[in-house]
């Protein structure tokens, strides 16, 4: 077991050379110069001297390790959070803080030096969560930037910058915002991420595996901790801990407020419902790691209230809504589903991907919608995808594949509702899909787009393809694109038109790749299916 008592030095895969890096100097670097400045009138009488002086007490260093986050845009509130952390690797899992409740000031203000304050407040948090903090900022401007930042026993956070969304239903011209998913710590350096925190965006959407459970030790020098799979709650929370200690990956969320889903490495690989994929787990023993997962999952994300775990449940799936413009529409395909099943089994009507509650809501949401763009932000693979040549064919029993029936019901309804795009994490993988609306006739018509996303880090460095991608784009015509290079997707929508930028680094086993642009596609409004832009 390494030493914890300190946490290591985190890992900075800054942009290349030249990038301009005022924005993330500002929000990270800069933060508490600009704290100090202001906080006399603002949070408490003792400001300046009290940020640069030594707290007595317990907490002797740095509480704000894991920097700042925001999520979950309305138009009128936002949620603000941090984890009070000085020792994030401690082994009990509660960060190196006292067993005991701690007050936590907050403050969101329109400008980054905090001169102009629009809310501010004490929260009590303590031992029972992690002392995790959790603010939904409320009364807020539409569409409007803000600043936040947190104090605690003299000492001040780094600030962040959030987005407000749109009233529901205004006119609105432009959204941008960028998908990704799957940042395996072992796997690379978040050279993604420092890229990402540059972007000008008005949302991240992360469509799971923020974390791996794994007890593996990698190549470059992150290795996991703690060296194990991890189970307990103790456990998950040191390994959340510890993505969250990386410099890059905390620029990113101070940066733009996050929209996030977990998926299945955040507690087990490829779980479903209250089942195992490990053989022989008894469903009991399953429930209370997924309780402890899920747990520490909500402890360490910008979340509202409404997705509060309840034992070994966490209500995650939700609606985002951006002007008359964007329906997000956010699923949960871990939960509630059917376990995997053989390939001969997968056109049972009665097996469920999403579950009858929240299939209903899904429909409703979609019947209801007026925006011009309905997303489905979520985790597996949608679209058919049949792996081999000829015959026999083989289709992932993880993916909505082995899901079939539901999926087409689903498939139906964007089809209905028009201007549908699935976006989507888990395969390590840039792919453009057209949805058919029969996957098996090629000359059917093109319903809906999938956008499918590689990976930050998952898989180590990428490569352009797989040897086996070639059978996939001859066994699946619907299939556009496919890219194995690590990063991430910046889309950027309008009333016309959807521009999805496949934006990648050509290694994350050494710092300073550089971003570029591998692929372009537009959707036209109105025209279902994407074409690439050379």
């Amino acid at each position: 077991m390494p030493d914890t008592s300190r946490p290591p030095v985190p890992s900075v895969s800054s942009p290349a050379a030249g990038t301009n890096a005022t924005r993330r100097q500002a929000l990270m670097g800069g933060a508490v110069a600009l704290g100090a400045a202001a906080l006399g009138t603002t949070l408490g009488a003792s400001s300046a001297s009290a940020a640069t002086s030594t707290p007595r007490g317990p907490m002797i260093s740095d509480p704000f390790t894991l920097g700042v986050a925001s999520g979950d845009p309305f138009h009128d509130s936002v949620v603000l959070w941090t984890r009070l952390a000085p020792e994030p690797l401690a082994e009990d899992g509660l960060g190196g803080m006292p067993d005991r409740t701690v007050e936590v000031e907050w403050q969101i203000a329109e400008n980054e030096r905090f001169s102009r304050p629009v809310a501010s407040g004490t929260v009590v948090t303590g031992p029972d969560r992690a002392h995790s903090v959790h603010i939904e900022a409320q009364g807020l401007r539409p569409r409007a930037d803000y600043f936040y930042r947190f104090r605690v026993a003299g000492r001040i956070s780094p600030v962040g910058r959030t987005r407000t969304a749109p009233v529901p239903g205004a006119r609105l011209d432009r959204f941008a915002f960028a998908m990704a998913s799957c940042q395996s710590y072992t796997h690379g350096l978040y050279t993604a991420q420092a890229h990402l925190a540059e972007e000008d965006l008005d949302l991240v959407a992360f469509l799971g595996d923020y974390i791996y459970e794994t007890a593996d030790q990698g190549e470059i020098g992150r290795g996991h901790v703690p060296p194990v799979e991890v189970r307990s709650l103790a456990e998950y929370r040191m390994r959340h801990a510890q993505y969250k200690t990386d410099h890059d990956l905390q620029a990113a969320h101070a940066a733009f407020p996050w929209a996030v889903v977990f998926d299945d490495h955040e507690l087990e690989n490829n779980w479903a419902d209250d089942t195992s994929y490990e053989e022989d787990i008894p469903p009991e023993e399953f429930l209370q790691r997924r309780e402890n997962a899920l747990k520490a999952y909500y402890e360490h994300m910008p979340l509202r209230a409404a997705q509060r775990p309840a034992g070994p449940d966490l209500h995650l799936y939700r609606r985002l809504v951006f002007g008359n413009l964007v329906d997000m529409h956010l699923l949960d395909t871990r939960q509630y589903r059917d376990a995997q099943v053989e390939d001969d089994e997968r056109g049972d009507p009665d097996r469920t991907m999403l579950g009858a509650d929240q299939r209903r809501w899904l429909s409703r949401g979609l019947s209801e919608s007026n925006a011009t763009w309905n997303v489905l932000a979520q985790q597996v693979f949608f679209s058919q995808r049949d792996f081999t040549e000829g015959e026999p064919t083989y289709f992932s029993d993880d993916a909505w594949d082995n899901y079939k029936v539901e999926r087409d019901a689903v498939r139906d309804e964007l089809a209905r509702v028009g201007n549908a795009v699935v976006l989507t994490g888990d395969v390590h993988a840039n792919y453009v899909v057209d949805v058919k609306a029969d996957f098996d006739d090629p000359g059917s018509a093109t319903v809906a787009t999938e956008l499918a996303g590689t990976s930050f880090t998952s898989g180590r460095d990428g490569v352009e393809q797989h040897p086996g991608d070639a059978i996939q784009l001859q066994e699946n015509p619907h299939i556009q694109f496919i890219n194995r290079n690590r990063g991430y997707v910046r889309n950027t929508l309008t009333p016309t038109e959807w521009t999805a930028d496949y934006r990648v680094v050509d290694q994350v086993s050494r710092p300073g790749a550089a971003i570029r642009d591998r692929a372009r596609f537009v959707i036209e409004s109105g025209e279902p299916g994407a074409r690439p832009l050379v």
